[in-house]
């Protein structure tokens, strides 16, 4: 079985850029994923773990045939939306870490799914109320999103807001929730999501700017 490629979970500080780029990726094929399983001889009815990272995929839609996959390994690719993953109920932990998501979604019905790892990917302010898409996947302990543009943009308020939206975590960024400061963050929680509701405002202008100046640009290329 395949190990860990790139394993992000411990990385500290990450630092990335505040908007994923335009570059366009392929998508992940059927034929891949057998090229790829080859330590269970190319069988995707069995396969049970797999590594795709470093392919230049963007889309993942085809992982949805491999129904008894419980580890995915898909760090630093192009991926932009998490899709294609609803049918794996097996699925314990994916790595997503180094792509373009710029939300949470489409993984409420992996209700196997126990780590999640989104480190130095593009959710900002706007977007980071999406965590809740996570409530329901009872049995998801740890989640990384350690170097996206909201723990940059809220430093004080980024973790008490997630600890106390998911309060099935044990452990957030590899640091371990202690129950006192879950209780004090969901006290804090109506507070903080009315301060959130400014920022993410703010990151809507942010990203407005962004797609101003990258249009002015390519106007100016293009004359």
């Amino acid at each position: 079985m395949p190990t860990d490629p790139q394993d992000t979970s411990d990385l500290k500080n990450g630092t990335t850029a505040e908007f994923p780029s335009k570059r366009v990726g392929v998508p992940l094929t059927e034929d891949l994923i057998r090229r790829k399983a080859e330590h269970n001889e190319g069988m995707l009815s069995t396969l049970e773990e797999i590594a795709l990272h470093q392919l230049d995929l963007d889309r993942i839609e085809t992982l949805n045939n491999c129904r008894f996959l419980k580890i995915v390994y898909l760090q630093n690719n192009l991926i932009s939306k998490i899709e294609g993953v609803n049918r794996l109920k097996r699925l314990e932990y994916l790595n997503l870490a180094l792509n373009n998501i710029t939300k949470i979604e489409g993984l409420s019905r992996c209700e196997s799914l126990n780590k999640l790892d989104l480190t130095v990917n593009f959710i900002d302010l706007d977007e980071l109320h999406t965590v809740a898409s996570l409530k329901d996947n009872s049995e998801l302990r740890e989640l990384y999103l350690t170097g996206n543009p909201c723990t940059k943009h809220w430093e004080d308020g980024y973790r008490p807001y997630v600890v106390a939206t998911l309060p099935q975590l044990e452990r957030l960024d590899g640091n371990e929730i202690t129950r006192s400061e879950r209780i004090k963050a969901m006290q804090a929680l109506p507070g903080l999501e009315l301060q959130l509701r400014d920022l993410a405002q703010l990151a809507r202008d942010r990203k407005a700017e962004h797609q101003a100046r990258r249009a002015l640009r390519e106007a100016m290329l293009a004359s």
